[in-house]
């Protein structure tokens, strides 16, 4: 007989032999002359206690079994926990014998730093792929906080100081403190970088003079034993630069940028036993042609402290750059690409240990723009040349009217300074040419004298009036006008109002016609340019209704364009106060009306497109930095529809008809109604402080359209220079004149 079987019979035996003893226990009490309750107490007793045995001794035998029944499991499980200790002990013999040596540096390592690298910013280019910015290969000299201990910090840094001097090289040298005559004195406009230098953050005191901060910069960089008080200044120069841009151990410094080859090789072979010094190649970024597209190509920078707080959590560093507006700016996300990163590891001795490349540096994408280079070109001239015509024959006028002792001897034009021009390709919208002049040199941006010329000059070149400038629209409003109440029933291309040269309905708000035009529809009261015609009209749809169509159209609104743009005013919506007579100046294009010369584009390009406006854009495609696959590309064949007027064909067509009208026999007919194509277009005059705005829309050809145009010149005063530069681009775009033809034949010469 099984052991285990026989111990159980004995303890079943030993428990039955323990419950008959309780119950003869209790029988002897029943015959005991006790209370009824106490043998009822003792039955019970007697009963629970052999229940309870019996519980015990069925629990006992079920678990008997179960530890039978799982006897081979448990065995399992020894095997395998044997099994882990053996591995166990082979790793631990792996750890501690055949790679003992290398896992004790690793054990005693002190700190992991990463390291970030710059990445390649993706080029930018025109619509045939020509360059606009690009990448030049350059050197940078940095210096390496993990390879440099703080003692040795002040020697290398006299050590480059030294080798820059010799090869007459330039680094950077950012303290506001020059040694000059034998002392030290502030440069002239460092109050912001003296006032950092006495913060907190830094020395912690204010009111100090040049040679106390000299002499806290000192202390704080422990750079008292240099006694050449220049090379102190230079050497606190880089002291201080390093930690107001964050050098550490993840930051590497720029000590110089934009290095020569020669300078290199010599920084090289000097410094081949000081690990901290270290060559980098980097891009460098090269305008091609600075003025072709100033406003609108943008330039790139290095962060501020502001952009940096703004950015670091997308992974800019302070040495980085960013765009800081135009394409630069608004593609920033395209054009930036992501930086490399590599882990380094150092003992507690501060020697390297180990380093690895963690993440692969990938350049930007490459963005190619809409912009025709020539008809872009041709525009920037003629825009320019037609600001001066108007300028030049507003002093005439001006000289005239003095010799002649005329009512007014000013406002004629003598103001006009600046203006712009779009041009936009009907087939989706996009910018053929964008100009504003005055224009500038982007490439010259960052030249101290030049950018002082571009942020003091009057005329604010660095203002991007095409996108961003408001002018009253003047006349060329009118089809609007004319738009809402064909389309609303107020009128029909037949209605006829009698124009008696001064529109007095409103007695605070009296319109002035240029001429008594007597009965007038629509086409000619647009020929002619009616104010009375179109006061009335406006009077009877409405400031809500007018300014709803223009909305549809995309006055008022943002284009969609990928650069900043403003987006204008439209009176009565964006009045602070309205006057019921303010509506119908609104309807002649004055009151608060105030359009960019883009929104004026994309206004006469909707009526060409039959009352469709798809979205205004810059780009023509975005591709990776190998041209090889495309990530953004809009078709010119699938335009983006922003908007639809609701417009009806049939009122459509009066207004272009009307419109043509305009260069056949109305306001443009001896200027732009000589350009030998059929198309329509209206002129626009503006009264303003100053010199009328004048302005010239148009689309071309008319039975197919392919182009529409918006010129505006402020404080222009006559038209005929505005339509002399859409003539002039026209030229560029049918008739592939280049820049040079256009020099030598320009319309209005």
């Amino acid at each position: 007989m099984d052991s285990s079987k026989k111990n159980r019979k004995e303890k079943i035996k030993m428990q039955n032999q323990l419950v008959d003893n309780l119950v003869s226990r209790a029988k002897k009490k029943e015959k005991a002359p006790e209370t009824e309750k106490s043998s009822s107490f003792d039955k019970i007793s007697a009963i629970n206690s052999r229940s309870t045995i019996n519980s015990i001794n069925q629990a006992a035998k079920k678990k008997t079994e179960k530890r039978d029944r799982f006897t081979p499991r448990a065995l399992l499980c020894l095997i395998m926990v044997v099994v882990i200790f053996v591995l166990f002990a082979v790793r631990l013999f792996d750890w501690q014998i055949v790679h003992g040596e290398e896992y004790k540096k690793l054990s005693v390592a002190s700190t992991s730093y990463t390291v970030t690298s710059q990445a390649t910013r993706g080029e930018i280019l025109d619509v045939k792929g020509n360059g606009l910015a690009v990448n030049k290969t350059t050197y940078q000299i940095v210096i390496n906080r993990i390879y440099l201990s703080d003692n040795k910090m002040n020697d290398v840094i006299v050590q480059l100081i030294g080798i820059m001097q010799k090869c007459g090289a330039k680094y950077i040298d950012a303290l506001p403190i020059s040694y000059y005559g034998g002392e030290y004195v502030f440069d002239e406009g460092s109050a912001g970088d003296v006032e950092y230098i006495e913060s907190e953050s830094m020395l912690n005191r204010e009111g100090m003079t040049a040679a106390q901060i000299i002499q806290g910069l000192s202390q704080r960089y422990n750079a008292e034993s240099i006694t050449d008080p220049e090379l102190l200044r230079s050497v606190l120069s880089v002291r201080y630069n390093m930690e107001k841009r964050g050098f550490s151990y993840e930051q590497v410094y720029i000590f110089a940028d934009n290095v020569d080859s020669d300078v290199v090789a010599i920084v090289s072979e000097s410094t081949q036993t000081v690990p901290a010094v270290e060559i980098r190649t980097t891009n460098e970024r090269v305008i091609k042609n600075g003025t072709l597209i100033p406003h609108i190509l943008g330039v790139v920078g290095s962060l501020s402290e502001e952009e940096y707080e703004k950015y670091k959590d997308k992974g800019y560093q302070l040495n980085d750059t960013i765009g800081k507006f135009g394409i630069e700016a608004g593609l920033e996300s395209y054009l930036r690409g992501e930086a490399g990163v590599k882990t380094i590891t150092k003992d507690a001795d501060g020697n390297i240990v180990s380093e690895k490349e963690t993440v692969e540096a990938k350049p930007g994408n490459t963005v190619y723009l809409t912009i025709d280079p020539n008809v872009q070109a041709v525009a920037d001239y003629s825009l320019s040349e037609n600001v001066k015509g108007a300028r030049k024959a507003g002093e005439a006028a001006v000289k005239d009217a003095k010799a002649n002792n005329a009512k007014q001897q000013s406002n004629l034009g003598e103001d006009c300074v600046a203006g712009a021009a779009v041009m936009l390709d009907l087939r989706d919208f996009s910018v053929i040419a964008a100009s504003s002049a005055p224009g500038y040199d982007i490439s010259k941006y960052y030249d101290p004298d030049y950018s002082k010329y571009l942020f003091t000059d009057e005329s604010v070149p660095l203002f991007n009036r095409a996108f961003d400038g408001a002018f009253a629209p003047g006349s060329s409003f009118k089809p609007c006008t004319a738009l809402a109440a064909l389309q609303e029933g107020v009128i029909t291309e037949n209605t006829s109002i009698e124009c008696t040269g001064v529109y007095d309905y409103y007695k605070d708000d009296v319109v002035n016609c240029m001429h008594v035009h007597g009965e007038v529809d629509m086409i000619d009261a647009m020929a002619g340019s009616c104010n009375y015609y179109f006061a009335e009209v406006g009077r009877r749809v409405g400031i809500t209704t007018m300014y709803l169509y223009a909305e549809k159209l995309g006055l008022g609104v943002k284009t969609g364009l990928e650069v900043s743009e403003n987006a204008g005013f439209l009176a009565g919506r964006d009045s602070t106060q309205w006057y019921e007579g303010n509506t119908v100046q609104a309807a002649i294009g004055q009151s608060d009306n105030t359009f960019t010369p883009v929104q004026l584009a994309t206004y006469v390009a909707t009526i060409a497109n039959n009352g469709v406006r798809y979205r205004t854009h810059l780009v023509r495609k975005i591709v990776n930095y190998e041209r090889d696959k495309t990530i953004l590309y809009n078709d010119p064949k699938k335009p983006t529809v922003v908007a639809k007027t609701g417009i009806s064909q049939s009122n459509i067509n009066k207004v272009k008809k009307s419109m043509r009208e305009v260069l056949r026999s109305g306001t443009a007919e001896d200027t732009a109604g000589k350009y030998p194509m059929e198309y329509a277009g209206k002129t626009g005059t503006a009264e303003n402080a100053g010199s009328d705005h004048v302005a010239f829309i148009c689309f071309a050809p008319y039975d197919k359209p392919k182009v529409a145009i918006a010129v505006v010149l402020e404080h222009g005063a006559k038209s005929r220079f505005a339509q002399y530069t859409a003539m002039d681009m026209m030229d560029a775009y049918f008739n592939g004149k280049t820049l040079a033809q256009v020099k030598k034949n320009r319309w209005g010469q």
